[in-house]
């Protein structure tokens, strides 16, 4: 029987009622359930198992009940599986999550009939070096973030190109994303917006000391270098605002554009306009 996982959002009560339901659906349809431990919280209708060893049992698909946060989180352990995630807004903004809740059972029986699309993102990689060797690795759908830590004094950071120097610079960090990130941090920061297919990355300075210095679009083939020049007192290697490595003095953070991508499921073409407009209200007068 052909496996599906589901992973939930915490501190969700509706879930109470929705699981039971969906695990329901899912076996009338001839599929198994598998929850991820958050879900087994709300029902033991079905077996769970922690959300890192979900791609274990390989899925041939990944529910997500959440929000933005939540298929962030999915999307970095499914990375390198390609498994599809159809990821469900019961979050709060859900901009990633353009499925509603009233479309999930809709959205699920086009799925099952191969009715659906893909939304196929981007993802990035980046290697933390200290010393002359890797530190450690680390794969994100929105952005990589060098920041100073929680003192209000800025820290000193230069973005290298290709192995060509771009800009040295004082600031509160630097913002290295992914197309589909540019409606995250980057965006709060004043970067550009980029539509999801485009290949490319942002580079977003953190409130420059420099009134000239401003986000850069580079190729999404770049090889892209962030280093830490000076910290006031801490500075951090930030994941899609949920993982985060502590940095030092001479730490080179070295980003590129992911072998692996995530697959969002879609009923039809996607509606990135339409979730700028009605969660953003970009565009409108």
């Amino acid at each position: 029987m052909t496996r599906v996982a589901i992973v939930s959002k915490p501190h969700k009560e509706e879930l109470a009622r929705l699981l039971p339901d969906l695990i329901g659906w899912l076996r009338n349809h001839d599929y198994e359930p598998l929850l991820d431990n958050e879900s087994g919280k709300y029902t033991d209708a079905a077996p769970a198992v922690s959300r890192a060893d979900l791609p274990d049992h390989d899925p041939s698909l990944v529910i997500v009940l959440g929000g933005d946060g939540t298929l962030l989180s999915v999307a970095r352990i499914f990375a390198s599986y390609g498994t599809p995630i159809l990821s469900v807004n019961v979050g709060f903004l859900g901009f990633l999550t353009e499925v509603k809740l009233a479309d999930l059972y809709t959205t699920l029986g086009s799925w099952c009939e191969g009715c659906h699309s893909f939304d196929e993102r981007a993802m990035l990689d980046a290697e933390l070096w200290r010393g002359g060797e890797k530190h450690s690795s680390y794969t994100a759908l929105n952005e990589i973030v060098v920041s100073k830590g929680e003192i209000a004094r800025m820290g000193e950071f230069a973005v290298e190109l290709d192995g060509r120097p771009v800009a040295r610079f004082r600031a509160d960090g630097v913002i290295v994303s992914t197309p589909t990130g540019s409606t995250a941090y980057t965006l709060a920061a004043n970067g550009p917006i980029l539509t999801p297919d485009v290949d490319a990355m942002v580079v977003t300075p953190i409130c420059p000391h420099l009134l000239t210095l401003r986000p850069i679009v580079v190729r999404g083939d770049a090889a892209l270098i962030v280093l830490v020049e000076g910290v006031p007192e801490v500075a951090l290697l930030t994941v899609d605002g949920q993982q985060a490595v502590e940095l030092k003095r001479g730490d080179e953070v070295r980003c590129h554009r992911s072998n692996s991508t995530v697959k969002l499921v879609r009923l039809g073409e996607t509606g990135f306009f339409e979730a700028l407009r009605s969660k953003l209200s970009w565009g409108e007068l």
